[in-house]
């Protein structure tokens, strides 16, 4: 297996995270002001407020940083590849706002401020996230983002599929299907079934974000699926260490509650494998991540370091 990335690498590593999460909220900063674009009638201004609320509350941005790193891997443009990224990223908010819901996960923090049925309204709430969703796809769309019309439909098609019925939105639903929401008793998942609702709920929008960035540098069949390797297993990671996460850290630390997966019954590895083999299945998932890349040289590194980012991070 390939070894833990350097120190260079991991420095590497959040520098670049700074940088590209500086960048991304300066693109979100503008796709989310209150004056209307071209074809729009008008931003009601409480909605736009709902949704800066719901987009602009910082994070490290992993998945435009994704985007961008693998575009900047094969050479793309960066100014293309970061609305690409603010995009994934509008998306990926959506999916928080929603999930925040009473009817959801019923939240009342997140990233450490009240969640925006919480600082606005449930109703407001909705709609914020309808709106983030459907302006994902506007950006993804305008030759600005890419001058092929054809790369476009590719970047469209990957992550309506990675968020929607067969990912993301699907994933939910067998979450909450997994909590007894439809049933009279919770339904107790196998260890193959926790693996595909996290593969959908998580892991397809953060191979999304990937697969986005390998489209936007021209990626051929080939190293379209040695990057999706990458991030299949990169996202699968990222889920196995929220849900250690989730019984280990605080709520400070989080920026949101916790303990909660296990009072509602949710389908973790951790209910299968134990603490211990989640941790080791955590790290098994990190180190096949950087595996995938070993056909690339020095300049992948940071795309290494970002796969053991996954199994570490503390927050």
């Amino acid at each position: 297996m390939s070894s833990l990335p350097t120190a260079s690498g991991e420095d590497a590593l959040e520098i670049g995270l700074r940088r590209i999460a500086a960048s991304v909220e300066r693109v979100l900063e503008a796709l989310l002001d209150g004056a209307p674009a071209e074809g729009e009638i008008a931003r009601p201004a409480r909605l736009v407020a709902a949704m800066r609320h719901g987009a602009l509350a910082g994070g490290k941005r992993l998945r435009p940083f994704l985007t961008v790193e693998t575009a900047r891997l094969l050479g793309a443009a960066e100014a293309g590849a970061l609305r690409a990224g603010a995009a994934v990223e509008l998306l990926h908010c959506y999916s928080l706002v929603h999930d925040d819901l009473p009817a959801m996960d019923d939240d009342d923090l997140r990233r450490g401020r009240p969640t925006v049925h919480k600082a606005y309204d449930e109703a407001t709430a909705i709609l914020a996230g309808d709106a983030l969703l459907t302006l994902a796809f506007d950006v993804l769309a305008d030759p600005a983002t890419h001058p092929s019309g054809e790369v476009r439909i590719g970047l469209v098609r990957c992550l309506a599929r990675a968020s929607g019925l067969g990912g993301m939105v699907g994933g939910q639903m067998l979450d909450l299907a997994a909590e007894g929401r439809f049933e009279t008793a919770r339904q107790s998942l196998g260890k193959a079934e926790i693996r595909r609702l996290q593969a959908m709920k998580t892991g397809a929008l953060l191979a999304a974000s990937v697969e986005i960035g390998a489209r936007l540098g021209g990626a051929d069949g080939a190293t379209l699926a040695v990057l999706a390797d990458y991030g299949r297993a990169l996202g699968a990671t990222f889920q196995i260490a929220d849900d250690i996460l989730d019984v280990e850290a605080d709520a400070a630390q989080m920026g949101k509650a916790t303990a909660k997966d296990a009072d509602r019954g949710k389908g973790t590895l951790i209910g299968v494998l134990g603490l211990d083999g989640a941790k080791r299945e955590r790290d098994r998932l990190s180190a096949a991540a950087m595996d995938a890349l070993a056909g690339f040289g020095l300049e992948a590194d940071v795309l290494r370091a970002a796969a053991r980012f996954a199994a570490t991070r503390k927050s």
